[in-house]
């Protein structure tokens, strides 16, 4: 090679790294983003769930999405209210809160699928209804989980069935508390359920199913640029396009994703005017 073919290389080189390092698509795009999902399970469980799932989607998407979660809920809502997070999955309630501050923006919800919650006994305890458990102490995962919590407490009272709510930090924490006999019966929601292991699940008994409403948003925070946001969203949508990605969706029992609009959850913003359930406890 000679000497002036040599700088040409070299020259073009240069030329290309400028062009994608300082071309609007690329030039504001962050590396790494943080990736928070919302504590239903263990962390154990969560990371086998989304860790591949997120390794898929950021290598597609040209990121790194880490993952985070938290001890339970209540800690979850506090580091999405400071915005700690850069992207969230999130159950509707925790969107349209923290959708008016931090302002985090809706990406995907799960397609062709609706969110219930389900309250659990175990199958050879005496309760058959929500009356059955009238003065009783019960489990849920945490104030403001939606499904699992509010929309089954929000029942309770609408039937004027009093009881007391106790919070054990998780949807696994709820059906193990429910199946050792600690509690009567508790809230969660069929994915977190099927998710058992056979020897919790086989101990329990769903007696109560919520109607249903647009399920968990993933949401980003309003700072991310938008060309980063919309190839992390393209690549969640294209999941379900093979093989591969239908096994990864697979433990979720989600078909696949779709794209998001604020108005999406309105139908959760009308059920809490009729609610006369405290999401938070404070």
């Amino acid at each position: 090679m000679t000497r002036q073919r040599f700088f040409s290389v070299q020259a073009i080189a240069v030329w290309l790294f400028t062009l994608f390092s300082l071309s609007p698509a690329f030039a504001d795009s962050p590396k790494v983003l943080t990736f928070g999902i919302v504590p239903q399970q263990s962390p154990i469980t969560l990371v086998q769930i989304w860790g591949p799932i997120l390794s898929e989607v950021g290598e597609e998407a040209g990121v790194k999405l880490v993952f985070k979660t938290a001890p339970d809920i209540p800690t979850f809502e506090e580091r999405l209210a400071k915005g700690e997070y850069d992207i969230a999955y999130m159950n509707p309630y925790h969107y349209i809160e923290f959708h008016k501050k931090p302002g985090y923006l809706p990406l995907l919800h799960a397609r062709d699928q609706q969110l219930r919650g389900i309250l659990v006994t175990r199958r050879d305890a005496p309760y058959h209804s929500i009356a059955d458990l009238s003065g009783q102490t019960l489990a849920f995962p945490g104030p403001a989980a939606f499904a699992a919590s509010i929309v089954i407490r929000a029942e309770f009272a609408r039937l004027h069935v009093p009881i007391t709510p106790a919070y054990v930090s998780s949807h696994d924490s709820v059906y193990l508390g429910v199946a050792k006999g600690l509690f009567p019966a508790g809230g969660g929601i069929m994915r977190t359920f099927n998710a058992l292991s056979p020897t919790i699940r086989d101990q329990l008994h769903v007696i109560y199913v919520s109607q249903g409403c647009t399920p968990h948003a993933i949401a980003i925070l309003p700072d991310i640029p938008a060309e980063t946001a919309a190839r992390i969203q393209a690549a969640f949508i294209g999941l379900d396009k093979s093989e591969q990605g239908r096994q990864l969706l697979a433990p979720m029992e989600i078909k696949g994703w779709m794209a998001a609009k604020d108005t999406d959850w309105d139908d959760v913003r009308g059920l809490f005017k009729v609610l006369s359930v405290k999401p938070f406890a404070h």
